[in-house]
Order: structure tokens, then sequence, then C-alpha cells
């Protein structure tokens, strides 16, 4: 079977590049000792790459920065079986606001968004954007610019979840089954704020079991269920006083370098089985430990 991953970053934005390289890397690895051929693009035209008719190629995937992943993801799913989310549910992941909306009226935690004349500190952010892209805390009477927020503070830990949704729908949606998400693991977050400075996303180690372990899975799970995602997903959160969901990513994130090497499962075979409705019931730690930085390096202890 013939698989093509099309990560954005890895030939088109140098500064992402050893990121997108690094995801890609194992995903191939792991979908070859399979059995399967990978196909990666070519260094055209992007768009172009992932729109091109190829028969042989059974499945794809998608990876690209937030802002232009479901438009990736619309064309892909037009091509051939996507193993990600929907676009749907992307461009609603995208969108900051409307992912806080949706999952407050489950009653999930988010961060919430406050004026200027907010009394305690706040943190400016995309509305649309990934990862700690453009975001700061706010100096004192400053407001967001156009296409940011401003939300409360969040003080806690800084953890996130990876995990597999089954399918849902989409253009397969022949092969729901209404099974649960596969939970991976949870992963510390190296990261840190200074005043007035920007965040700064330092990788994180994985897996990790806080004293909240069951509510955290719990709430991811939840999470990705409500918002209709597929595939591997990736779901930020900050655990204090309450379990804060501050963004989820519908595609594969940094942790997979390190998940890929603590599990004894493929994570190419949980993929495909989840994206026909057929999930595992859940994975086995190998009894290792994966530390990982922002640009790809990793090493297991």
């Amino acid at each position: 079977m013939k698989v093509l991953i099309a990560e954005y970053t890895a030939s088109r934005d140098p500064t992402l590049a050893p990121e997108g390289k690094a995801m890609v890397s194992v995903l191939q690895e792991s979908f070859e000792r399979l059995g399967h051929t990978v196909v990666l693009p070519e260094s055209g035209d992007f768009h172009a790459e992932i729109a091109r008719p190829e028969p042989q190629v059974d499945y794809r995937l998608v990876i690209a920065p937030d802002e232009m992943l479901s438009k990736f993801t619309h064309t892909l799913e037009l091509a051939t079986h996507n193993i990600g989310s929907d676009s749907t549910s992307i461009a609603v992941c995208a969108n900051k606001r409307l992912t806080g909306k949706i999952l407050s009226g489950i009653g999930i935690a988010v961060p919430q968004e406050v004026g200027a004349d907010y009394t305690g500190k706040r943190v400016i952010k995309p509305v649309k954007g990934a990862g700690s892209v453009g975001v700061r805390i706010a100096k004192e009477g400053e407001v967001p610019g156009d296409g940011e927020m401003a939300v409360e503070y969040l003080g806690g830990e800084h953890y996130s979840v990876s995990i597999v949704g089954s399918r849902v729908g989409g253009e397969a949606c022949g092969y729901y089954s209404g099974l649960p998400p596969v939970f991976l693991t949870i992963n510390r977050q190296y990261s840190s704020a200074a005043a007035y400075g920007v965040s700064d996303y330092r990788g994180g180690e994985t897996p990790v079991h806080p004293e909240r372990e069951e509510e955290i899975i719990d709430v991811a799970k939840k999470t990705i269920e409500r918002l209709g995602c597929q595939g591997y997903v990736g779901i930020d959160l900050v655990v204090g006083e309450k379990i804060w969901v501050v963004d989820v990513n519908p595609r594969p994130t940094m942790s997979i370098i390190g998940v890929v090497g603590v599990i004894d499962e493929e994570i190419a075979d949980v993929l495909l089985k989840a994206t026909v409705g057929l999930p595992p019931e859940g994975v086995h730690y190998n009894g290792k430990k994966a530390v990982f930085d922002e640009v790809g390096g990793v090493t297991f202890s």
C-alpha cells in the first residue's frame, strides 16, 4: 500500500523545517516498518502536489500550519482517503475563539477572553495561529491588534495530550463505528513566558503521569469528540485550579517524535485502523521516557 505524507514546512519554511522533517521521518519509518511505501511531495507547488491524482496512493495525510491546513486538507479529501481530521473540523480548531466557545458550552474550561481593563495578567495571542507564535504577556493597557485576542493568564503546569480520533465523518463516513478515541500519552511541555515577553516553547518529555491524569485524559477525549477531530491530535492544556484547554491541534505535533519511541504499537498501525473506524482499545508503554526539543532532537532513557 502507498501512503502520501505531505508536510508543508519541511521544504517551504526554513524556520519550522527541522520540526517538520522530524515528524515526517518518524511517520515514514513507522509506515515502512509495516511494509507500506511512503510517497513524499516533490519540490513544486505544494497545493498542486497534494491535488495530483495518483490512483496507486491509497491514503494521504497533510501537515501544515493552522492557517493553511484546512484548505490543503479539503483539496486532499477530493483526491483520496484522508487519515487526518476533516477540513471542517480543522477550520474550527484553527479559530481559538470559536473553539473556546464550543468547548465551554459542554463544561470544558478554556481561557476567558478579557478586555484591557482586566486587572489581572493577560495574554495576547492570534485568534488563528500555530503553537506559541505571536503569543505574549500583555503590557499594561495593551490592546490586541488585528486578528488577535486577549485572554486571562493561567497559572499552572503546561501539558499536552497526544490522542488519535476514530473515523467520525468526512469523505469516509461509511467507516464510522462510534468507537472512542485512542489515548496515547500525556506530555510535559517545556515553556516559559517572561514578563512582557513572548511564549517560549522548548520541547517536552513523555510519557508523564500527573496527579490528575484520569481527569486530563477525560477532558482530552471529550474535546476531540466534541470538535469532531480524527487522526492524530495534540491538545495543549494548563493544569492548575482547573484543567484548561488552551489549544487544539488537529494534526501530528512535535510530541509524536517522542510518542513513537515509548509505545509498543506502531503509530502508523494506530492511524490506519482509526481511519477506518476500528481503532485499538489503547496502547502499551515500553518503559522508556523520551525528552524532545523544539527542532526535532530526541533522547530516550
